[in-house]
């Protein structure tokens, strides 16, 4: 019996198919639930659209704005609470879906939660993972603030966080992937959005990363391995997010 964990919390439905069926069987949520469905998608996908074409504005004032590093930096500091309230409603969004019934057949909805642990459940493991790097992110924009450090401080306290949160964004992608593929490595289903949500967002991770390796301070000169790809990979990466928020606004009931 296979089910799927993103149709139910994204759209309110359930499919399930056992051996010997020549067709899924499927159930609907409840109106309430759907509502709750609906606001939560609304608020999670503008969040991360937001953070993402504020990520994309501070990597452009960085690369070619006045060279004033508090500008971009506090543009940063904005979007990165946008991404952080996103990460936050995603795992909403697993807390509160419609469950299935024991039988497998149905779907039920529960109380409202503002929070759980279930990390034996992919689809909460990949939105918890995305919520910590959201605020592992915020360490990184959080020291940006910070003067005078010399290059070992800089990689420890603002270069370090940085990867360590595209790390987790790369994580979280992962999984997202093995949810919809159920196998621990991705697919390609090309006819599924919520793939195509899974995949411009692991893409703007790897860009991510890109702009976090670029941005490593040579200890020995005291300046960044590559200012022009490390701005440019974030601005690509943040719009791969804003379209994956626009692409989750459409993965509604």
């Amino acid at each position: 019996m296979v089910w799927d964990s993103r149709p139910a919390r994204k759209r309110g439905t359930l499919s399930v198919r056992s051996p010997g069926d020549t067709a899924d069987r499927v159930s609907t949520a409840d109106p309430a639930a759907l509502r709750r469905l609906r606001r939560l998608n609304a608020v999670a996908s503008g969040a991360f659209v937001i953070g993402g074409a504020l990520f994309a504005v501070g990597a452009a004032v960085s690369q070619f704005g006045s060279g004033d590093p508090l500008v971009s930096a506090w543009v940063y500091l904005v979007g990165g609470v946008f991404f952080s309230t996103g990460g936050y409603v995603s795992i909403l969004q697993v807390l509160n879906a419609p469950r299935h019934t024991p039988d497998g057949g149905s779907l039920v909805t529960a109380g409202w939660r503002w929070w759980g642990y279930e990390p034996m459940r992919v689809d909460w493991l990949s939105m918890f993972v995305l919520f910590t790097g959201t605020l592992v992110f915020g360490v990184n924009l959080l020291d940006s603030f910070l003067e005078g450090l010399t290059v070992r401080q800089v990689n420890r306290l603002i270069w370090t966080p940085d990867v360590i949160g595209c790390v987790l964004f790369l994580v979280s992608g992962h999984l997202g992937f093995a949810e919809i593929c159920h196998r621990p490595w991705p697919c390609v289903r090309s006819r599924s959005l919520g793939w195509w949500v899974v995949a411009v967002n692991q893409l703007g991770s790897i860009l991510f990363m890109v702009s976090a390796l670029a941005a490593y301070t040579r200890p020995a000169t005291g300046s960044l391995v590559n200012v022009g790809i490390a701005n440019w990979a974030t601005l690509t990466g943040a719009l791969c997010f804003s379209v994956g928020g626009v692409l989750q606004l459409f993965e509604r009931p």
